[in-house]
């Protein structure tokens, strides 16, 4: 049964008058697969409903932060409770203190840390904090990654970029595009090369350590200890960006799962319980760099906001204690493992992906492995099979190149019909070919 439009169809052409291209943020217009985009009204547990009144099974969950769902009891208490004392002040507060010791404990390479309220803010700022130690100007990104929209890294990034084929975007100096070297995820060879040529100038390698935003990309066997190897070797910083990945892919990120030590960390998503709330921190002495213990400036007014701490502290807290990713990581194995047979049942050759409690289905018969081999795969079959989903209830992100993530309030019932609404979907992408 086709699902109701007309209520998000209205909302979407009235959005265009005064938002650009209807949406705050490029992905939710639906522009890579077509159609209208929903318009969402309210979510709970594993469920949102539309202006329309359709329910939908979500695995966007925000793009990542909701590890635990929609409107969890312990975060929403928490958050009425900071709420009824005040919204911001701009002064300190102890619950920062108690995030920060939080996340610097979840996460040992992490001696101090610094909150600000985006991942864009984060990596922009652990850019400054890396050229500020090192006395360096250059960085090195990987094809495909996207470390936020700032002008230093919106060169080859992934995410919303790649999905629109604009990897470069306007407006980005040339100047500062000249200091941001590139090369592909998963290829030392090419990174070798850039050290050996440019290796006094390189102030940090910033990578995703698993990275989401060219769908879910895994590190080679060896690859991340030869980065952090060789940014020892030639005195770079190593900047891992777990905005995404960090509690994620495992308690602790990425880093912790791989076992790889980073100089700097950048957290976001996940650490804020659904508020707007990201991290950069790192080892003591180069933390001591920033503001005001140290010489290199950055600040923010919302920076710390008490509501925002509080959801924080009661997401962590939760998932500590209760062993989240863990069992985060078996349900998704369960969901994945049925989406291979139904495509395999189907006729069609893709690529599953799974590390922790994120997932990509790439429509490709080759393995993914950086931006090049992600980007040969099928467009027109992931539309189909997108809309095929969606008209089941199934929500999922509008882009081959995002990431879906799954939650604690996913239930054995939700993940059986996905399953289902896959063989559907599957079937139909066979009948177009």
């Amino acid at each position: 049964m086709k699902m109701k439009n007309e209520k998000s169809a209205a909302a979407f052409a009235e959005a265009r008058q005064y938002i650009p291209g209807g949406v705050n943020s490029p992905v939710r217009s639906f522009r890579s697969v077509g159609g209208v985009p929903p318009f969402i009204v309210g979510g709970k547990g594993s469920k949102i409903y539309d202006v329309d009144g359709n329910e939908y099974i979500d695995y966007v969950l925000s793009y990542g932060p909701l590890l635990l769902g929609h409107c969890p009891e312990s975060v929403t208490e928490a958050i009425k409770a900071a709420a009824e004392c005040g919204t911001s002040y701009g002064a300190p507060t102890v619950a920062e203190i108690e995030l920060a010791k939080l996340v610097c404990r979840l996460v040992p390479s992490m001696d101090m840390v610094r909150m600000v309220n985006s991942g864009t803010e984060a990596t922009m700022s652990a850019l400054r904090l890396a050229r500020a130690y090192t006395g360096r100007d250059c960085i090195v990104k990987f094809i495909g990654c996207y470390h936020g929209h700032h002008d230093s890294l919106l060169v080859k990034a992934g995410s919303g970029a790649t999905t629109f084929g604009v990897p470069d975007s306007p407006g980005v100096p040339k100047a500062v595009a000249a200091t941001t070297l590139t090369v592909p995820f998963n290829d030392i060879a090419a990174l070798e090369e850039v050290f050996a040529a440019r290796g006094e100038e390189i102030a940090a390698v910033i990578m995703e350590p698993t990275p989401g935003n060219m769908g879910l990309v895994l590190p080679k066997e060896g690859f991340l200890e030869d980065v952090r190897a060789l940014t020892k070797k030639y005195g770079a910083l190593l900047i891992c960006d777990e905005v995404m990945s960090g509690f994620r892919s495992a308690q602790g990120g990425s880093q912790r799962l791989y076992n790889i030590d980073p100089d700097i960390t950048c957290l976001g998503k996940v650490i804020g319980g659904g508020l707007p709330v990201a991290a950069y921190g790192g080892k003591r002495e180069i933390m001591e760099m920033v503001s005001p213990a140290g010489p290199m400036y950055q600040a923010g007014t919302l920076s710390g906001n008490p509501l925002a701490m509080a959801a924080g502290i009661a997401a962590l807290t939760y998932m500590e204690e209760h062993d989240v990713c863990a069992k985060l990581e078996g349900m998704t194995a369960t969901l994945t493992d049925g989406l291979e047979r139904a495509a395999q049942a189907a006729g069609v050759l893709v690529q599953v992906h799974r590390l922790g409690s994120m997932f990509t289905v790439f429509f490709n018969d080759k393995p993914v492995t950086d931006y090049d081999s992600a980007a040969t795969s099928d467009l027109e079959a992931f539309k189909i099979y997108f809309h095929a989903m969606l008209e089941q209830g199934i929500y999922l992100p509008p882009s081959q190149f995002e990431t879906n993530f799954m939650s604690l309030a996913h239930t054995p019932e939700d993940i059986q019909k996905t399953i289902d609404a896959a063989a559907v979907a599957f079937a139909k992408v066979a009948a177009s070919r």
